[in-house]
């Protein structure tokens, strides 16, 4: 086996591994072992757990943002929040493990890389969809990051709970999103009224 090889080998066994007990469950040794290697083979390729972990993240983070990047980038209006949310569904159906690593325990170290700084970046470009669209429709576009927030929230969150169940058909969990997405952002009030704080 190859180098290269080898180093596929060991991303794809600690990947299995980092989705089925998380980062804090994984071992050096039971990595090394399942790829018929000593520890110092794998020390060698990544310096550590560690590094191998955020080798893993890094794949499945860059997979998933290309995913949802596209989605927001080549569709428009409804369609692009029906393929947002169609977009993060296929990839928990397509790479189950990498949505578990990346929702899963983190080392302590990570700052960059992780499912949440994916959203933060989600947030940020519907935000900005969001704050033009407001501008055309008269609404303060100030309060864009607001609702980038809630949708991306929203999405999220049900993909999270969907993750396990995988009931309804991730087209159907779509077009609910979008349902209340789409309804809701269509009958938004310029200035809603606030709710009274009782004395």
């Amino acid at each position: 086996m190859t180098g290269t090889q080898r180093r596929e080998q060991l991303i794809e066994i600690g990947r299995t591994l980092f989705a089925e007990r998380g980062y804090e469950g994984t071992s050096i040794e039971e990595i090394a072992q399942r790829a018929n290697v000593s520890k110092p083979v794998v020390y060698e390729h990544f310096g550590g757990k560690e590094g191998l972990y955020a080798v893993v993240v890094d794949r499945e983070m860059s997979r998933l943002l290309e995913m949802v990047t596209s989605a927001l980038s080549r569709n428009r209006s409804r369609v692009r929040v029906e393929r947002v949310a169609l977009a993060l569904l296929t990839y928990i159906e397509e790479h189950t493990d990498g949505f578990r690593i990346l929702v899963r325990d983190q080392p302590v170290a990570a700052a960059e890389g992780t499912y949440s700084s994916l959203l933060n970046e989600a947030v940020n470009q519907v935000s900005h969809l969001l704050a033009a669209d407001f501008s055309r429709r008269g609404f303060d576009p100030e309060l864009a990051p607001l609702y980038a927030q809630a949708l991306v929230g929203m999405v999220s969150t049900t993909a999270t709970w969907w993750l396990d169940d995988r009931t309804p058909p991730k087209e159907v969990v779509a077009a609910h999103l979008v349902n209340l997405c789409w309804n809701g952002l269509m009958n938004l009030e310029a200035d809603p009224p606030t709710p009274a704080l009782e004395p």
